[in-house]
């Protein structure tokens, strides 16, 4: 796995930065990395062994690689070498997703259900692993076409969060990718030729995610730095910036 000057200026350095100004990772922990197969998660691996191994935080931590089994016949013995090669063992969780969400529920839009599902089993196996932290591959791609998602479909201003402590599951769920550019990841991906699986989800690519996905690359066209003006709106930005609605007490 080669490594080049310019990779701390394109990757490690915003992961750290991320990490530390988030206090994602701290001495100690047992972070949990949920490996989809896809392009994120096995980069987040990547990164993050990196990261440890070379004590980039100045601390020692631990890693243990999970992922589900989602019952849709992939082939993931190509995400188990790579693991593998980096000196982890796999952890494989069977789950029955598949078949609820297409056979018994029938969902016509089964996404949300999907990742309801996927969430709550990933917590409970990384607890059961005796892990602390469950780091997630979102991006800052991802952040941005969230907060657009709840804009536009809800009404909402907010994306996910950096780090979000889910009480009922004990967990703390972090994003280490947050300030990298999907962009940067498929660079990386494709130099350095990190196994890709492929996704078998029927819905895959045809989702709203997706067009709002082709809805921010077109603003980018227009305004190329809008993404690092969304992390600094989302970071100094406060309650008080939002429009709070006057009550008035009415007569009886």
């Amino acid at each position: 796995m080669a490594f080049i000057k310019k990779d701390n200026q394109h990757f490690y350095n915003p992961i750290r930065k991320a990490i530390l100004n988030h206090g994602m990772i701290e001495p100690g922990d047992k972070v949990a990395i949920g490996m989809s197969g896809g392009k994120d998660s096995t980069s987040l691996l990547y990164f993050l062994d990196r990261i440890r191994r070379e004590k980039r935080l100045g601390f020692d931590f631990d890693i243990v690689p999970i992922s589900l089994d989602m019952a849709m016949g992939m082939d993931i013995s190509p995400m188990e070498k790579f693991v593998e090669e980096l000196g982890y063992q796999l952890e494989v969780v069977p789950t029955n997703i598949a078949t609820i969400v297409f056979d018994i529920r029938e969902e016509k839009s089964p996404c949300a259900l999907c990742a309801n599902l996927r969430r709550g089993i990933l917590n409970k196996a990384a607890k059961d692993l005796g892990c602390n932290k469950l780091a997630l591959g979102h991006h800052l791609d991802d952040a941005i076409e969230t907060y657009f998602m709840n804009f536009l479909f809800h009404g909402k201003m907010a994306s996910f969060e950096p780090r979000t402590y889910l009480s009922r599951a004990d967990i703390t769920m972090i994003r280490p990718l947050l300030y990298l550019e999907e962009k940067e990841i498929i660079r990386l991906v494709n130099r350095e030729e990190l196994p890709i699986i492929f996704n078998p989800c029927p819905v895959d690519k045809k989702t709203k995610r997706e067009e709002v996905k082709r809805f921010v690359s077109r603003i980018s066209e227009t305004y190329p730095d809008v993404r690092q003006k969304f992390v600094k709106g989302m970071e100094q930005g406060t309650a008080n910036d939002f429009w709070t609605p006057f009550m008035v007490e009415q007569d009886n």
